[in-house]
């Protein structure tokens, strides 16, 4: 499977990150005021760039990372950054491959990784930063301190966005069985969902950035972002018609991740995105759920039972108002599952109209 470029540049953070020999030996290669190629990766390609230099081939170790950079040229690892394979090498890469760097090592590093797919990291002499380039991708690292004020930020707004999270969800419950939900409620719990996904997304990729530093970061987010519940996949299945496949599903998941953050204000554009509107386009209009959403918190009942049940009593009033005798009708369904599906509706139902009300 190939990854993205945003896959590829996780993995070599990852790789970088403060704990690991190979950041110790960038901060090395850093105090020491002195710069640095560094390739994350061998094979043909990079061979066939390679010019001069030295095959010593030998175990990586920080200290030796830091001396061998004191010489002119690149330094290739495997990509692993386990061993040392070349040094004072010259790459040539491709002069006619687009670069927006200015430096001599910087250019060379962005057209190294952009030809050969190979994660490159510059470290500039006289700026003091260290660079990666990843598949068209540039990423400056920072020290532990700047990127941790940064991802306490997200964490305060991921746990607004969570506390508004558990609001609508609550709201949407009450809603459904009331059968007053209308396209607007199920577009702002789209909303929600999507936002606190992305704000998710970039503390994760700041814990990749910390490495040892972001232990406890790591459990700030696993906190905010367990129980989380369904997410728009199924609350876009349980809205849509019967006739409605997986790939199209998917691809209005896939629609909400893509948009911008101007658009996921509009809530009439994510209805639109997932199918949810009619030719007015109108908010108001009252729509019913088919039941998926709240069977998939019963860890009792799988989802392809959960889909009988749904084709079976075709929407949640239905399913609600069914007694255990009629819910055991469905294959699948014991009568102790009924009993569980039976209760289980019965108090979301009470949980939800007290939240609501009280």
């Amino acid at each position: 499977m190939v990854r993205s470029p945003e896959d590829s540049l996780k993995a070599t953070l990852a790789r970088v990150a403060p704990g690991t020999g190979l950041r110790d030996g960038l901060e090395r290669i850093l105090r020491g005021r002195t710069g640095a190629l560094i390739v994350l990766g061998f094979d043909k390609t990079i061979d066939s760039l390679c010019s001069g230099g030295f095959e010593i081939d030998i175990d990586f170790a920080p200290t030796r990372l830091r001396e061998l950079a004191k010489m002119d040229g690149a330094i290739v690892c495997d990509k692993d950054a386990s061993k040392i394979l070349r040094a004072a090498v010259q790459l040539v890469p491709d002069p006619s491959i687009e670069t927006q760097e200015s430096g001599t090592r910087h250019r060379t590093a962005e057209r190294v990784a952009i030809q050969t797919g190979v994660p490159v990291i510059s470290v500039s002499q006289s700026m003091q930063i260290i660079a990666l380039y990843v598949d068209g991708l540039r990423h400056v690292l920072e020290g532990s301190e700047k990127v941790l004020a940064r991802a306490n930020q997200a964490l305060a707004t991921l746990e607004r966005y969570r506390a508004r999270l558990d609001q609508v969800t609550s709201s949407l419950s009450a809603l459904e069985i009331e059968a007053m939900v209308t396209v607007r409620d199920v577009a702002v719990i789209l909303q929600r969902q999507e936002m606190v996904r992305r704000i998710s997304e970039e503390i994760a990729q700041y814990v990749l950035e910390l490495g040892v530093d972001g232990r406890l970061l790591s459990l700030q987010l696993d906190e905010l972002t367990v129980g989380r519940g369904p997410g728009n996949e199924m609350v876009i299945r349980d809205y849509s018609s019967a006739e409605t496949s997986q790939e199209e599903i998917d691809a209005a998941v896939a629609g909400l991740h893509e948009i911008g953050p101007t658009e996921l204000i509009d809530l009439a554009r994510i209805a639109s995105i997932v199918g949810l509107t009619d030719t007015s386009g109108s908010l108001e209009t009252v729509i019913h759920p088919r039941g998926y959403r709240l069977l998939s918190s019963f860890k009792a009942v799988p989802r392809a039972v959960a889909d009988r049940l749904v084709d079976h009593f075709d929407g949640l009033q239905n399913l609600m108002a069914a007694t255990i005798e009629e819910l055991m009708a469905v294959d699948g369904i014991g009568e102790q599952r009924a009993r569980t599906v039976r209760e289980g509706l019965s108090r979301i139902a009470e949980a939800s109209l007290l939240d609501r009300f009280l």
